[in-house]
C-alpha cells in the first residue's frame, strides 16, 4: 500500500497551521527540543501515519542506514516488553475495535517512551515523517463540548500556564479533519497501529 499523494498536501497544511498557532502563541507555547512529555505513552495512529513513518524508514535505509538500525533495535525492544499486554493483535500490531479491548489501551503503556525518541538528545528520528497526533500536540485544538456550551480546546498542560480563556482560544491551531478522512476513505484502510509497529512494516 502506497502513500497517496494527497498526504504531502494534508502535511503541509498541518505544518503551516502549527507554525501560525505558534507565532499567535508567543511565550505560551513553550514546546521545544529537549521536552518529551508527550513522547512518552501510546496512541493510536491511522494508515496514514503508518505509511507515512514507513516512507521515513525507507528514507532513512538510504541516507542514514546506522541511524534506522537504531530506530528498528528500539522498536523491537518496545515490542518485545509491551505485546503480551497489547490490545489487539500483538503480531500484526493492529488495535483491537471491541469495546474492551478499547478500555485495555486506555492503560496501556502509558509510561513507555517512543521508540522514534533519541533518548540522549531528545529528539525525534523521524521527525518529518511524525504522526497527525504528535504534529498537533502543543497549541489549543479545538475539542468536542456540551451542547449549548461553548468551544473546549485541548492543549499540551506545560504550555498556556496561567493564560486567559481567550487567550488560548486566540492561539487556536485549526485541523483539517475532513481531508484526512477522505484521504483514509481514498486508501480503504480505517485500522489503527502503534508507532512501533508502523516503524517495522
Amino acid at each position: 500500500m502506497r502513500l497517496p499523494a494527497g498526504d504531502s498536501e494534508l502535511v503541509q497544511i498541518v505544518d503551516a497551521a502549527l507554525a501560525d498557532a505558534a507565532r499567535r502563541a508567543g511565550p505560551w507555547l513553550v514546546c521545544r527540543l529537549g521536552c518529551t512529555q508527550c513522547c512518552h505513552g501510546a496512541f493510536a495512529i491511522n494508515a496514514l501515519d503508518a505509511l507515512r513513518l514507513q516512507e521515513g524508514m525507507k528514507t532513512l535505509r538510504i541516507a542514514d542506514p546506522a541511524l534506522e538500525a537504531e530506530i528498528e533495535r528500539r522498536a523491537h525492544a518496545w515490542i518485545a516488553e509491551y505485546h503480551p499486554d497489547f490490545p489487539g493483535n500483538p503480531h500484526t500490531g493492529l488495535l483491537g475495535q471491541t469495546e474492551a479491548e478499547q478500555e485495555q489501551f486506555e492503560n496501556f503503556a502509558n509510561e513507555a517512551p517512543c521508540p522514534a525518541l533519541d533518548p540522549a538528545t531528545g529528539r525525534c528520528d523521524v521527525y518529518a515523517w511524525r504522526p497527525m497526533t504528535c504534529r498537533v500536540f502543543g497549541p489549543p485544538v479545538r475539542m468536542e463540548s456540551e451542547p449549548g456550551a461553548g468551544p473546549a480546546f485541548g492543549h499540551c498542560e506545560l504550555c498556556f500556564t496561567g493564560a486567559t480563556e481567550a487567550e488560548v482560544a486566540a492561539s487556536e491551531m485549526p485541523i483539517p479533519h475532513e481531508l484526512e478522512a477522505s484521504l483514509l476513505t481514498h486508501l480503504g484502510d480505517q485500522s489503527e497501529t502503534v508507532v512501533a509497529y508502523a516503524l517495522l512494516r
